[in-house]
């Protein structure tokens, strides 16, 4: 017999072609254990840099300031424009163009779940003020009404329609690619639209907690960039090669010195503090409560004699606000930390280019999110009073009676208290 001379196959040629995922072209430095050659100060071109940061940083604030004048509905226009172009700009991080042009529509599909969870938070955050707006119109009441009541039915259909849609358009050899972008599109309608969405409900309790809160990570963040610039040495953490700890302290400061003030000056303006009730956007004016209303403390015995101010006058606010400003300088930018891991993971620098020197609006909104959450859950918890109240029952009311209910019960209520008027007498 003769021996079969021929030499076994090689594992390489048994083995299957293997598939390697498409990475950035930008390539992010790794850091090293001295991360010094990446510090602000050390940067040849972090002049140019700053320049072009200032320049984008003057036109998002005046435009901000705009916004904030114009009122509590332009504001919420500002917010769900802000989330659409997050959610574009995380919807195109995990795309492929070979894999999408095999699948036409798909890309419809993620819009469609966005839309639907956009329609459900909203419908629910608005509706009572929504039906507040035109309650003085019977066929426009009724009308709000009935969308209001089937709201949720509504969108869990547009949500199902959404879900049977996705399961018809599975593709042999694409299941993991289209399984793979429906959770990553849960995951930001999760982690991104649904924590942002908690900004909404503190703008129509009153200005001062949206803007207050929203302030106090913008200075932190310019802060931290100037403080880093020009003192930073030491390396605050390997996610953030540039973060310092000079910058991390100086913007823990400033931020808390800033919170104490700005409440201060915030806290005066009916525009700001005023709740709003309704989708108008006419001017405001309220009794703003004991929150609002300044207290004065004597500062004799603990100033000397020569210093001009014998006493100062604080608002009640003013000690939220520091809470505020702790959470802001302290834990507030373990968000931008996150999002910088999350870049890294991903082989890239940031998550857009719509922003000159900034990125893209995910990058200047990371910790903006963290923050919004912690503001409504702390105005809910310590600044909201937890008893019920004539106009919470009023409330509830107008959005869970009908009109002919309304008038049964106001004739009913009618009744109770002329019972009682005349037991008295």
């Amino acid at each position: 017999m003769q021996k079969d001379t021929t030499s076994s196959s090689s594992p390489s040629t048994n083995t299957g072609r293997i598939r390697h995922r498409k990475r950035s072209n930008e390539v992010i430095p790794e850091v090293s254990k001295s991360n010094g050659a990446q510090l602000l100060v050390n940067d040849k071109s972090k002049y140019k840099s700053m320049l072009i940061r200032a320049y984008s940083s003057v036109w998002m604030i005046g435009s901000f300031v705009l916004i904030i004048y114009m009122g509590h509905l332009y504001i919420t226009a500002m917010i769900v424009v802000i989330q659409i172009f997050m959610a574009r700009e995380l919807f195109n991080l995990l795309r492929r163009a070979h894999e999408d042009k095999q699948l036409p529509g798909f890309r419809l599909l993620n819009w469609h779940f966005f839309f639907t969870a956009m329609l459900f938070v909203y419908g629910r955050i608005l509706s009572q003020r929504l039906v507040n707006t035109v309650n003085s119109d019977k066929v426009l009441y009724r009308l709000v009404s009935s969308l209001i009541k089937y709201h949720m039915v509504v969108c869990y259909s547009l949500y199902i329609t959404g879900f049977i849609w996705f399961i018809l358009t599975l593709k042999k050899k694409m299941y993991k690619y289209q399984f793979g972008q429906y959770a990553w599109t849960h995951m930001i309608l999760i982690v991104v639209f649904g924590q942002s969405s908690f900004t909404v409900p503190s703008i129509f309790e009153g200005i001062f907690w949206f803007l207050l809160p929203a302030t106090l990570i913008v200075i932190n963040d310019i802060a931290a960039y100037f403080f880093g610039f020009f003192f930073g040495k030491t390396p605050l953490i390997k996610l953030s090669p540039k973060k310092t700890w000079e910058g991390f302290i100086g913007a823990s400061v400033t931020t808390i010195i800033s919170a104490f003030m700005l409440a201060n000056i915030m806290g005066r303006s009916p525009w700001f503090t005023c709740p709003r009730k309704d989708l108008s956007t006419g001017w405001l004016d309220c009794d703003p409560g004991l929150l609002f209303k300044p207290e004065s403390y004597s500062l004799l015995g603990w100033t000397p004699h020569w210093f001009p101010w014998k006493e100062i006058s604080i608002l009640p606010v003013q000690w939220h606000a520091l809470c505020l400003g702790l959470f802001a300088s302290i834990i507030a930018p373990f968000g931008g930390f996150f999002a910088s891991g999350f870049k890294r993971a991903f082989k890239i620098k940031d998550f857009g280019d719509s922003i000159p020197g900034h990125g893209g609006i995910t990058d200047r909104m990371d910790c903006q999110m963290v923050m919004a959450v912690f503001a409504y859950i702390y105005h809910q918890s310590f600044v909201v009073p937890q008893s019920l109240s004539v106009e919470m029952i009023l409330d509830q009311i107008l959005m869970n009676l009908s009109f002919d209910e309304q008038e049964a019960l106001y004739r009913r209520l009618g009744e109770m208290l002329q019972q009682g008027i005349e037991r008295m007498s």
